[in-house]
This record gives C-alpha cells, sequence and structure tokens, in this order.
C-alpha cells in the first residue's frame, strides 16, 4: 500500500492509525498547488479530487476521504484495537464521531484557508468551530478519548484537524479538556513518530 499526503494535511490521521496498527507501507509526498508526488506522478490522476489523503492497494485501487481509509487501515489488524468490530454499538459510536469531525471540524475550518478572508467572515467561522469544540468538551468530561478509554481512529482524525487551531491562531485555552486531549494524543509514541516523520512540532 503506498498513502498519498501532504505534511499536516488531513493525511496525517491515516498514518498515525498506520504507525499505530504496525502497517508497512509507503508514502509519496504530494505538493497540492502542481499536484505532482516526489515520485513524479501526476496526483490528478490518482485522485481526480485532487485532495489528499489517498490509499493505494496492491490491487492497483484507490481509497479516498479520510474516514475510510482510516476504516481500512485499522481493520487490516484487529489486534491494534483501533477500530471496534464491525456491527457492534461501539463501532457505531466511533463512526458518529469520524463523522463529527469530518462534517463539523474539517469543514468548519475550510473557510480559514481561503486567502484573503474578510474579518467578519473569519470570526463567523472561528464562532462556529468554538461551539464545536465545546461539544466536545463536554463529551470528554471523565473521558481520555472521545469514545472512552481506547484510542481509536477518530481520535487521530480528531487530533489531526484540531491541530490546525495553532497554525490559525485559534485560541483554545476556554476548552481546557480538550487542551488535555490533545496533549495526552500527541504524548503517544505513534503520533509522536507521525509528526516527526512530517517534519512538524510534536506539541499539541
Amino acid at each position: 500500500m503506498k498513502l498519498y499526503y501532504t505534511p499536516g494535511a488531513s493525511s496525517l490521521a491515516p498514518r498515525i492509525i498506520a504507525f499505530e496498527a504496525g502497517l508497512d507501507i509507503d508514502y509519496d509526498k504530494v505538493d497540492l498547488k502542481t499536484q505532482t508526488t516526489a515520485s513524479g506522478l501526476d496526483f490528478s490522476r490518482i485522485n481526480p479530487k485532487g485532495d489528499v489523503p489517498a490509499l493505494a492497494l496492491s490491487s492497483g485501487e484507490i481509497l479516498a476521504e479520510v474516514p475510510v481509509i482510516l476504516e481500512y487501515l485499522a481493520d487490516q489488524v484487529p489486534s491494534a484495537q483501533l477500530i471496534p468490530a464491525l456491527g457492534s454499538r461501539e463501532r457505531y459510536r466511533v463512526k458518529e464521531w469520524l463523522d463529527f469531525t469530518g462534517a463539523e471540524l474539517h469543514k468548519g475550518f475550510s473557510p480559514l484557508w481561503e486567502a484573503p478572508m474578510p474579518p467578519e467572515a473569519r470570526r463567523l467561522a472561528v464562532c462556529r468551530l468554538h461551539k464545536r469544540i465545546a461539544y466536545m468538551e463536554q463529551c470528554l468530561q471523565g473521558r481520555s478519548y472521545l469514545t472512552g478509554d481506547q484510542f481509536t481512529v477518530a481520535d487521530a482524525y480528531c487530533f489531526t484537524v484540531l491541530s490546525w487551531a495553532r497554525f490559525h491562531r485559534i485560541d483554545l485555552t476556554d476548552h481546557a479538556t480538550v487542551l488535555e486531549y490533545m496533549h495526552r494524543v500527541s504524548d503517544r509514541q505513534m503520533v509522536r513518530r507521525a509528526l516527526q516523520a512530517e517534519g512538524l512540532s510534536i506539541a499539541a
């Protein structure tokens, strides 16, 4: 398998899970502006959507979309317990957080990547994000991770997206439990390894 990624993008989440699961896969860095990979490939022909991540399977098929790739990777190594068993109620809870992260957090950050952004539009976008993060603050009370004491694919995705708050200078000091959660995830050995592999700061 090969993961097409861009440092710090949502593709960091699949790398974290690959490391956590002990999967030996290849990585090819993508320049999203030029749509070329470090190996010289035309990324737009690999994933016509033009976005990372994309996972090339040994069959030659391409998987895209973060939640799907995360589930696929985790299911390769059930013993790593990165996602509950198919059909279990616990699995649906993890998928619920994957959907929340994609629809509410990931998409919530999308307007902030547009430059230049009018100040009032930015304020509204940040306000919406704070409301979603406040919801997380409530849910994380008494929990180590999103669904309890077990780290899952949902945490890898959520951590990745929330790490963008630093880049966009979004102050999370009013969300102390979320900050503790971010530090807890960033302290995991394989998360630190994934961050280092992409040349990123280890601090949450």
